[in-house]
């Protein structure tokens, strides 16, 4: 009987007629020397591009290592924990690195939290110090002594844009962070860190699905994690390495887009930070004028750039799509318009684990076709599909939980190592999976999204996948509500945005009725809600929980006003 043990995706590790390594050297060094590295190496190249200005790589790290000296003249120190409440700009990844140089740990937080929540991760992670926008400030200073914070760094959205005034602004009772980068010599201090021991990064996760738990990511793990994607990926064709771009349209405080960055800087790559992720407008100007070699999206906004009506001339060479599933129908209209196919992701903020390298393959002409899904597990990354309940391998080709151990998995929950971590070091994703033959992986559904009909299992994203593919629809998600009359089981309610030549010209039934040919009867919603908008997350991913939280609190309402 063949096991997961026996890696068959081992078999995949190809781009056309190049073999990948099955196995990676995993170095031993602080994630900071990734930058001191490429600005060594392309000292001239630009790092970043945001809002029309750019930075070399050279002036970055002298940036970087500035504002590390002026940290530790704070008092920051290793093992400290640094709150970056940024959206993404230059202000952001020139934190990222000072922080790593004290010794001290990332907490990126998005800048959209409110106060209970900032409170929350500033007090459990224990973070004194907080670098901020200046129109956060009110926000900070109102949660400053309930959350244990002291020192408050501010900076200006107009910092390192065309915009940006040549007189630094202070403001009483914090430190700007323009004086301190340019109070200080660029000498980062000094710090010995042990890769597999200390903390990089601290990210606050499960704000979607539940009560956010510190992820404790350690130096190690994050380079291995980056050391696995593009540069594996990436090995037969060396020459992107310095000379290439990637577009980042995903908040690079959420783990993804910070992943990314990281990855870019590690490359060497120039890296376009667009400030708004629901900024169509300028993500397809930016393709259109520089044609990055990568791009990397949500499913919402490939689906907002299909169905936007913008020429896109320039193509990238590759785009990539994770953090939520891609509903086949969305890849096909973008993959129309753009004439490139699309490839996918796969991680959590725990670690990364898989990527599609058959979409690559084709762009490079090294395949004819592509293989839908998340793709194969990444190097030197044990994946095996448990059953939920008896958690025993399913057999191959069975949908099951996706298990998975690697070197870039997390260290554990904070603040105790190995937390939330299964015997043996397993991670469970909490993702329902399926794998071919060749070893290419397919998310099915998310456990706590799948519907439950007397007993029958539902998949939420086989059935948003089908509403897609109606030509009145321009947007779908799908949830189970708990049934009145049967305790235990659910309900299928789908939430559908119509496109604008559709409004008003079509009745929730039409709907029922091109679902109810096309899936067993089970399956079928029991409601359709046409709304002009979805709920999304920060980083643009239909939000499935508030929706399903509505609903709740309708039934509760209802139950009392009876």
């Amino acid at each position: 009987m063949a096991l997961y043990a026996d890696k068959p995706w081992l078999k995949s590790y190809k781009v056309g007629a190049f073999k990948l390594k099955t196995t990676i050297d995993y170095p031993q060094k602080p994630l900071f020397s990734i930058l001191d590295e490429t600005a060594e190496k392309f000292p001239g190249k630009d790092a970043y591009y945001y809002l029309g200005n750019r930075m070399r790589y050279r002036k970055l790290k002298q940036q970087v290592d500035s504002l590390a000296n002026a940290l530790m003249n704070l008092g920051i120190k290793k093992r400290d924990k640094v709150v970056v409440f940024l959206p993404t700009c230059p202000q952001f990844m020139i934190s990222d690195f000072a922080v790593l140089k004290t010794g001290a740990a990332l907490v990126p937080s998005s800048p959209l939290l409110k106060a209970p929540e900032l409170i929350r991760q500033a007090r459990e992670s224990g973070a004194e110090t907080i670098i901020c926008l200046d129109m956060y400030l009110d926000l900070v200073n109102s949660v400053k002594d309930k959350s244990g914070l002291k020192n408050i760094i501010v900076t200006s959205a107009k910092d390192y844009s065309p915009a940006e005034s040549e007189e630094i602004k202070e403001i009483k009772g914090t430190y700007s962070l323009r004086k301190l980068i340019s109070d200080h010599e660029p000498k980062a201090p000094e710090v010995e860190i042990n890769p597999t021991e200390d903390l990089a990064v601290l990210a606050f996760t499960g704000g979607s699905t539940g009560i956010p738990k510190g992820v404790m990511i350690t130096h190690f793990q994050r380079l291995a994690s980056i050391l696995q994607g593009l540069p594996w990926m990436m090995a037969p064709l060396p020459a992107y390495r310095g000379r290439a771009s990637i577009l980042l349209p995903i908040p690079i405080f959420h783990a993804y887009g910070h992943y990314l960055m990281q990855s870019g800087i590690y490359w060497g790559l120039k890296v376009f930070l667009v400030p708004d992720p629901r900024d169509t407008e300028m993500i397809a100007q930016l393709m259109n004028e520089y044609r990055p070699f990568l791009i990397c999206m949500v499913p919402t906004q490939i689906l907002n750039l299909a169905q936007s009506g913008i020429e896109i001339k320039r193509m990238p060479v590759m785009i990539v799509s994770a953090a939520a599933p891609l509903p086949t129908e969305i890849a096909r209209k973008i993959e129309e318009k753009i004439k490139m196919p699309i490839s996918e992701g796969y991680g959590l903020t725990e670690c990364i684990s898989h990527i599609n390298i058959s979409a690559f393959s084709k762009v490079t002409r090294f395949a004819t076709s592509t293989t839908p899904g998340i793709g194969i597990p990444v190097p030197d990354t044990e994946v095996k599909l448990v059953d939920p309940e008896t958690e025993k391998e399913v057999p191959f080709g069975d949908v099951g939980e996706l298990w998975l151990r690697g070197p870039q998995a997390m260290k554990g929950y904070w603040p105790e190592s190995g937390s939330g971590l299964e015997e043996g070091g397993w991670l469970r994703t909490g993702d329902l999976c399926k794998m071919d033959e060749n070893g290419y992986f397919i998310v099915v559904d998310r456990i706590k999204d799948m519907i439950n009909i007397s007993g029958m299992k539902v998949y939420s994203i086989e059935i948003d996948d089908l509403l897609f593919k109606h030509p009145a629809v321009a947007g779908a998600v799908t949830i189970g509500i708990p049934d009145p009359k049967r305790p235990g089981s659910e309900r299928i309610k789908a939430f559908v945005r119509l496109k604008d030549d559709y409004k008003g010209k079509i009745e929730p039934q039409e709907i029922i009725d091109y679902c109810r040919e096309r899936l067993a009867a089970y399956a079928v919603p029991k409601y359709i809600e046409f709304r002009d908008n979805l709920p999304l997350t920060v980083t643009e991913k239909l939000f499935k929980r508030a929706l399903r939280e509505e609903e709740i609190q309708k039934m509760k309402g209802n139950i009392l006003a009876v």
